[in-house]
């Protein structure tokens, strides 16, 4: 199994379409108040931003002369699928998890050669293609026995790294890492874990599994008990379509209290909103699963009128099913999901801050600042989103404010280019398609 993670996706295309950004602290997501990151560059995560940061405090974090950008996802989903595609050429069965994250099936594939050599190799060869059909994006290659070992390997040696975990040496690696690297394990059943003393994964190991299904449940404890040991038969699923997002907890014990429960909500729908974001999808449909104390499971759905992946627009919903169905004898499971998926719309992830200000200076940062709503013109226009000017030709929207539009000239092609400022309804400038970097 190969297991292939683009190294700051979102940024790394940004910084390929701007010239001007390389080698800067770049932040992709939302650049008003209420925005949430959707990813980092690595010189803007030095500073202790990250991915599902509110902006705000990535601000706080990053120095001056930080970008920071909506999304382009037109831009990343054709990159996307360059990518995608020459994963194709290793194998027919190739699992897209997300925009930026696939696993590989190599012994489906034409490759003769699976020995560790043989897959270091193709895995090199692969790393270079990415990098020059991309324009530069790199990816970060984990290749194993299994999936488990194969994204542990992936997330080991980045950024642009490249891990093979060779058979028979999977406990090897695997034990002495924190339990938290397993995908089964989030915050609450952290918690529960630690309040026992099981920190690495091979403390979890040395766990009997009537042990770990007294501690997380029949289905999660077995599960645990077999990731421990590197059990993991989990296929390579091919083109699947991702039909809904969800999270759920099963608790040690009944739970009625309500601000417990809010909690439980709250961490569920943030991890939900960032699966989300991560495979670039938003959905229009809120559903809370509970299982009260007498095993009887009931579901509550709310339909939105626009698709959102908002973990606190979730959360807020999810809260007030909650309230109606209600928390009576206690409750021993409780879930959070989102269905009706579509391609990313963009929503409160770029959400905006109904602030004026000025164009910024050349040199300085982008600007984040936005206008207020009855100023239709500006809200044509925000931060890195690609345009062409009639006479100027394409270029991307380095700020806006009081009625005006700055714009950098310059693609991925081009050496750094000029800023120049232009009413915000200047009839020669248009939004534009994404540049070619090919």
């Amino acid at each position: 199994m190969l297991h292939l993670d683009l190294d700051a996706f979102f940024a790394a295309v940004e910084q390929r379409d701007k010239p001007s950004l390389r080698g800067r602290p770049v932040v992709v997501g939302g650049v008003g108040g209420r925005g949430v990151v959707a990813t980092a560059s690595y010189e803007a995560r030095a500073f202790g931003a990250r991915s599902a940061m509110s902006t705000a405090e990535a601000r706080r974090r990053c120095p001056a002369g930080t970008a920071f950008l909506g999304g382009r996802f037109a831009a990343y989903r054709a990159t996307s699928e360059v990518v995608m595609g020459l994963l194709r050429e290793l194998s027919p069965l190739v699992e897209p998890v997300s925009i930026d994250e696939a696993y590989v099936d190599l012994a489906a594939g034409p490759a003769a050669d699976l020995s560790v050599e043989g897959v270091t190799e193709l895995a090199r060869d692969l790393k270079e293609r990415i990098a020059a059909a991309t324009g530069g994006v790199t990816g970060s290659v984990g290749i194993g026995s299994s999936k488990l070992m194969a994204k542990l390997g992936s997330e080991m040696d980045k950024p642009d790294g490249l891990v093979v975990v060779p058979p028979g040496t999977e406990l090897e690696l695997l034990h002495p890492l924190p339990v938290t690297s397993l995908g089964g394990v989030g915050p609450a059943t952290a918690e529960r874990l630690h309040a026992v003393g099981i920190r690495t994964v091979g403390d979890l190991a040395a766990r009997s599994l009537p042990d770990l299904v007294a501690l997380a449940g029949r289905a999660h404890g077995t599960g645990l008990y077999q990731l421990a040991r590197a059990e993991d038969d989990r296929a390579v699923v091919a083109d699947r379509e991702t039909k809904s997002v969800s999270a759920e907890e099963t608790f040690e014990r009944d739970l009625t209290d309500r601000t417990l429960l809010g909690r439980e909500i709250d961490a569920m729908a943030a991890r939900v909103g960032g699966r989300l974001r991560a495979a670039a999808y938003s959905g229009r449909t809120v559903t809370l699963k509970l299982r009260r104390y007498d095993f009887t499971t009931l579901t509550r759905s709310q339909t939105l009128p626009q698709p959102t992946d908002d973990s606190r627009l979730i959360a807020g919903i999810a809260q007030r099913l909650l309230d109606e169905a209600g928390t009576a004898g206690g409750l021993r499971l409780l879930g959070v999901g989102v269905s009706g998926l579509s391609l990313y719309a963009q929503g409160d992830l770029f959400a905006e801050e109904p602030t004026d200000a000025a164009p910024p200076a050349e040199g300085a940062a982008p600007a984040v600042a936005e206008p207020e709503p009855e100023l239709p013109a500006e809200r044509r226009w925000w931060p890195g989103q690609d345009v062409r000017h009639d006479e100027l030709g394409p270029g991307w929207v380095w700020g806006r404010g009081i009625g005006r539009v700055t714009v950098r000239f310059e693609g991925p092609l081009t050496p750094p280019g000029p800023v120049r400022t232009f009413p915000a309804d200047d009839p020669e400038l248009h939004p534009a398609d994404p540049p070619d970097w090919r």
